[in-house]
């Protein structure tokens, strides 16, 4: 009955007169449309992974309904996911200035006095908490994964699944509750509500400090902010040249120069591969139809051999240009066990004895494409060790992780 305690509760206390409901509403209209592309490219990102082939594919614990799957993923375009997977990073760096502006404006409401005024009122502050939490926790986790920083507590790929989940329903909930008003506070009026009104929504200070800056010019500000943020990310998705001016692109690995110099994520080093692994004594195992072929490399070498310009692309938003790869087509490795008409899916597995996707399921479609291959050369050079040698997957359209490095057994169709 006293009214809020001293300190931020109070109206008076938030004295900048750039806050109200127009500013707040158009960088929330911005936020629901960046937001919108970022979930529906975060849809196709966990698509492109082929979820429902193969425990293998998406080891994400007790996801129920939330795991719903759109579609089988296509090879074509062969740059759908490098276009899809580099959107949704470079757009969610971007919208970094964007979200920050967003929490700025709307500091006072998380501070109102009483709490909870009634239960619609506790609901929409449950979803604000949840919204900003969720917002919080995914952008940071997303960013550093850009950077391969993983020091979360558990899988990237299960905790950015969740919370996905948990921040787009408090988004749906807010936006619910909050675009109405948002609508009508960017449309036409005469400047901005008197303090205390319900058109000010607890934004607008009793007792603003001068200006020294306009609304517009703040606006301008943060999207310079965000255009900064876009100039120093993009590259990594565009590739070649221009990989040069992303500063925000993972550079712990230096892929050197010549045929090979493209960037990677695994090196050989780094996920325990032994010269013994990959040496003389490698083979591949190829199996299907109850049948088995072990290849040595130089006979692998002697089957027909064929060529496709493919990029990398992977989930960290980085691509490269096309590659040109040469090796021999699933099908054709299919056939040598009796499969190659109609090629089934294939469990492709690697040497790497550690880490995530050291084995993947590949959909039939990906193992019929005749760009598919188990590629033992690149740009006209033997793979480097880090690229995979002695060979691996490259499939058009498919996340990188799924390109499979140091391949050693192939089994067509079958339980996986």
């Amino acid at each position: 009955m006293a009214g809020p305690p001293p300190g931020p509760s109070r109206p008076e206390f938030w004295r900048s007169p750039l806050r109200g409901p127009w500013l707040t509403s158009v960088l929330g209209l911005v936020l629901l449309a960046g937001i919108t592309v970022l979930f529906v490219t975060g849809l196709l990102s966990y698509a492109a992974y082929n979820p429902d082939l193969a425990a293998l594919n998406d080891q994400t614990p007790d996801k129920g309904w939330l795991g719903f799957y759109l579609f089988s993923w296509p090879t074509s375009p062969y740059w759908l996911y490098r276009v899809t997977q580099g959107v949704h990073v470079t757009l969610g760096i971007v919208l970094v200035p964007v979200l920050l502006a967003k929490l700025w404006s709307v500091i006072p409401k998380l501070f109102e006095w009483p709490p909870v005024r009634s239960v619609a009122h506790g609901i929409d502050r449950l979803s604000l908490l949840l919204l900003v939490g969720g917002a919080g926790f995914e952008f940071v986790t997303g960013i550093l994964n850009v950077q391969l920083h993983y020091i979360f507590p558990g899988s990237f790929y299960t905790l950015h699944f969740y919370g996905a989940w948990v921040f787009i329903g408090a988004f749906v909930v807010h936006v619910a509750f909050r675009l109405p008003k948002a609508l009508h506070a960017v449309g036409p009026r005469l400047g901005e509500p008197a303090p205390g009104t319900e058109d000010a929504a607890g934004l607008v200070s009793p007792r603003p400090a001068a200006p020294t800056i306009s609304r517009r010019g703040a606006l301008g500000m943060i999207g310079l902010g965000s255009l900064a943020l876009l100039a120093v990310t993009a590259g990594q998705s565009v590739g070649g040249w221009f990989r040069q001016t992303a500063l925000l692109a993972p550079h712990g690995q230096d892929p050197g120069s010549g045929p090979n110099g493209f960037q990677i994520n695994k090196t050989a080093a780094s996920v325990g591969i032994r010269p013994s692994d990959i040496g003389p004594a490698w083979r591949l195992t190829v199996r299907g139809a109850g049948r088995q072929v072990d290849l040595t490399y130089d006979q692998l070498l002697s089957l027909p051999q064929s060529e496709s310009s493919l990029p990398i692309a992977c989930v960290e938003g980085w691509s490269t240009p096309d590659q040109h790869w040469s090796g021999v087509r699933l099908t054709d490795l299919a056939a040598l066990v009796g499969l190659g008409t109609d090629t089934p899916r294939v469990l492709v597995e690697s040497v790497q004895r550690g880490g995530s996707f050291r084995s993947v399921v590949l959909r039939d479609n990906q193992a019929r494409d005749a760009r598919s291959l188990l590629a033992v050369r690149v740009n006209g050079a033997v793979l480097s060790h880090d690229h995979g040698y002695p060979a691996r997957v490259i499939v058009p359209g498919a996340p990188g992780v799924h390109n499979t490095k140091w391949v050693t057994r192939l089994t067509f169709g079958g339980p996986t």
